[in-house]
C-alpha cells in the first residue's frame, strides 16, 4: 500500500477592504468544495483570514485563484504538513472583523506598525537587546489557554481571556516598558498587527509586531528562545517548533488544553472529561 498523500495546511490573512462579501462567500465555498479542501475562510469588510488544508496540487490551485484577485495579489501564507487534513469540514463565513478587537479606528490597511522578522528577532534575543542597545520585551497577545501550551521565554503574559481585553490592559501597563523595545506576537500575525497599532496610538514609542507570528518564526528559525509548542485552532491542537503535530489535545467537555502528562490522569476520559473539569460539571 502506498503511503498516504501528505496534506498542506496554509494559514494566511490580509487587511484590505473587501466588498460584495455574499458574492465572495459563494465563490470561495464553491471552489473549496470543488477542490476538496477543508478549513475556515473568514471574509470581512477589513480583510480575509484563512486556514485551509488539502493536497499540494489543490492548495496550489486555490492559492493561484485567490491571488488572481488584484486585492490579494501579494497575499503571503505559512505552511505546515500533516498526514490528515487539519480540519473536518469547509466553512466560509462573513464576520465584522478578522479578529474581534472592537477598536474601529484601528485600520491596518492604512498603515502597519513596524515589523521585525524572525531572524532579526532571534538575533536580538541572542544578544539580549535590539540593534540600538535597548532591552527587548516580548508581549504575548494571545488568550491565556494558548499561552499555556507554549510561548517565548520571559514573555509578558497578561492572562487575558479574549482579545477585546488587550487594549485596556496594555494601556494600564505602559510605564512598565519605558526605554525598552516591545515586540508583540501571536500565532500567525493578525492579533499582534492590531495590538502593535493600538500601542502606537496610545503612545508607545518603540513597538514592533513579529512578522508572521509564531508559526513563521518556527518556519524560519525553529524554537530558539521559545518553550513548549504553539496552539492552533484545528484538530492538531498544537505544533512543535518543527511544525509537527504534538500529542496535546483539547478536552471535548470544557475545551481546556490537555497535555500528554495530564492525559495519564484518571480524570481524563476521552470525549468526557479531563483534570480541568472532572467533577465540576453537573450530571
Amino acid at each position: 500500500m502506498s503511503p498516504a498523500t501528505p496534506h498542506i495546511n496554509i494559514a494566511a490573512y490580509k487587511f484590505v477592504t473587501l466588498e460584495n462579501l455574499d458574492e465572495l462567500r459563494g465563490q470561495y465555498q464553491s471552489l473549496c468544495t470543488e477542490l476538496g479542501l477543508k478549513g475556515t475562510v473568514l471574509l470581512t469588510p477589513e480583510g480575509i483570514n484563512m486556514f485551509v488544508s488539502g493536497p499540494r496540487e489543490q492548495i496550489d490551485s486555490y492559492l493561484a485563484w485567490v491571488r488572481s484577485d488584484a486585492r490579494l495579489a501579494d497575499l503571503e501564507w505559512k505552511e505546515s504538513v500533516s498526514s490528515e487534513q487539519s480540519h473536518k469540514r469547509m466553512l466560509v463565513k462573513i464576520k465584522k472583523e478578522i479578529i474581534t478587537m472592537r477598536m474601529p479606528l484601528i485600520k491596518p490597511e492604512l498603515g502597519r506598525a513596524p515589523a521585525v522578522d524572525a531572524p532579526t528577532l532571534k538575533r536580538w534575543l541572542d544578544q539580549g537587546h535590539d540593534d540600538a542597545g535597548k532591552p527587548v520585551v516580548m508581549v504575548d497577545t494571545r488568550n491565556d489557554f494558548e499561552v499555556d501550551v507554549g510561548t517565548f521565554d520571559h514573555t509578558v503574559d497578561y492572562r487575558i481571556k479574549k482579545f477585546t481585553e488587550f487594549p485596556d490592559v496594555i494601556a494600564a501597563h505602559k510605564d512598565d516598558f519605558a526605554g525598552k523595545t516591545v515586540v508583540t506576537f501571536c500565532t500567525g500575525g493578525i492579533r499582534c498587527e492590531k495590538a502593535a497599532i493600538h500601542m502606537q496610538n496610545i503612545g508607545y514609542d518603540n513597538v514592533y509586531q513579529l512578522e508572521g507570528g509564531i508559526l513563521k518564526y518556527f518556519e524560519e528559525v525553529g524554537g530558539a528562545h521559545y518553550t513548549g509548542d504553539c496552539f492552533v485552532f484545528d484538530y492538531r491542537t498544537a505544533l512543535n517548533p518543527r511544525l509537527e503535530p504534538t500529542e496535546t489535545v483539547q478536552c471535548f467537555a470544557c475545551r481546556a488544553v490537555v497535555t500528554p502528562r495530564q492525559q495519564l490522569a484518571p480524570e481524563y476520559v476521552y470525549g468526557v472529561s479531563c483534570p480541568h473539569c472532572a467533577g465540576k460539571v453537573a450530571a
